[in-house]
Parts: C-alpha cells; sequence; structure tokens
C-alpha cells in the first residue's frame, strides 16, 4: 500500500471529507484512491465509528449498477446462501485466500501466461469445491456421516493438488 492510512469521515449529508488533502471528495474519487493502492478507513464523523465495510460495499454496487458486471450472478447467488449458514465464519478467510492468491498469479495472467479458458476452470471448480464443502458442513445432501467425511477429505486432497498447480505456475 501506498503511503499512510487515509481517513475518511463521512458526514449525515453523505459528504465524504479527506482529512490527507482537506478537501471534500466523491465516492468515486474514494474507488480512485483504493485502485492506487491508498490504505483508506472511512469514518462516521459524528461517531468516529468505522463504517469502511459499509462505503466499500457501496463502491461496489454502484460499480455493478453501472455496468461493470464484474461479479456473475452464480457467485453473487453462492455469496448470498452462505449469510446465515454453518460456512460465513470461513467466507471471508477464503475469499481473502482466494483474492490473494488472484494477486500473486496477476502478472501471469496479464502476460498471457494462463488462457481464458484455463483460469475460468480453475474459478468454477474452487466454486464447486466449495460449495460442496459449504454443503458437507451444513448437512446438506443426503450422504451420511462417513460419506461426509470422505467427501471432506476428497476435497482437501483436490485443494491441495489445486494449490500445488497454481503454485507451479
Amino acid at each position: 500500500m501506498a503511503g499512510p492510512k487515509v481517513i475518511i469521515k463521512k458526514y449525515a449529508n453523505r459528504r465524504l471529507y479527506d482529512t490527507e488533502s482537506s478537501s471534500y471528495i466523491t465516492l468515486d474519487r474514494l474507488a480512485e484512491m483504493i485502485r492506487e493502492g491508498r490504505d483508506v478507513e472511512v469514518v462516521d464523523a459524528k461517531s468516529g465509528e468505522d463504517i469502511t465495510h459499509n462505503v466499500m460495499t457501496q463502491i461496489i454496487v454502484d460499480e455493478e449498477a453501472g455496468g461493470a458486471n464484474m461479479l456473475p450472478v452464480a457467485f453473487l447467488k453462492e455469496l448470498i446462501s452462505l449469510y446465515g449458514g454453518a460456512m460465513q465464519p470461513a467466507v471471508p478467510s477464503y475469499l481473502e485466500a482466494a483474492m490473494d492468491a488472484f494477486k500473486k498469479n496477476q502478472q501471469a495472467l496479464m502476460s498471457g501466461a494462463f488462457d481464458n479458458n484455463m483460469f475460468a476452470e480453475l474459478a468454477k471448480r474452487n466454486m464447486e469445491m466449495f460449495g460442496s464443502a459449504a454443503q458437507a458442513f451444513t448437512g446438506g445432501g443426503s450422504a451420511k456421516n462417513d460419506d461426509s467425511d470422505d467427501d471432506v477429505a476428497a476435497l482437501k486432497a483436490e485443494l491441495a493438488a489445486l494449490k500445488a498447480k497454481v503454485d507451479k505456475l
């Protein structure tokens, strides 16, 4: 991340104040700062509460509504289905690890070392494994406990093999 953390204050009138530049900014400018790699924290100007998560979620909603459509419908459905379930606590760590792996391999992606079909297939298999793991943990499907244990072990082995392949790339 470039530079120190920038504190953005959000006022009741929805205006955002950049304490670094001592000026009001737009949500678009905040998104630009994040794309530049700036470490930002958004706080409610009155209470001091950290509202970074809510504001970043709003940026994503605005981007998606504006036609960016980076999040596939199948991914969104899967994500929504995980709220309130047994897997919910594991999802943030999983998504952070997946994004870290993506960033690690971004240079290879940009240089064409992966073709789009290969990357799409890796992503698809990853989501299938995550869905299967979610079913195993939540008791979904008709598998017995022994079958669930076997499924989890198979998923772990498949995940380790996939990780090894990604690490090689």
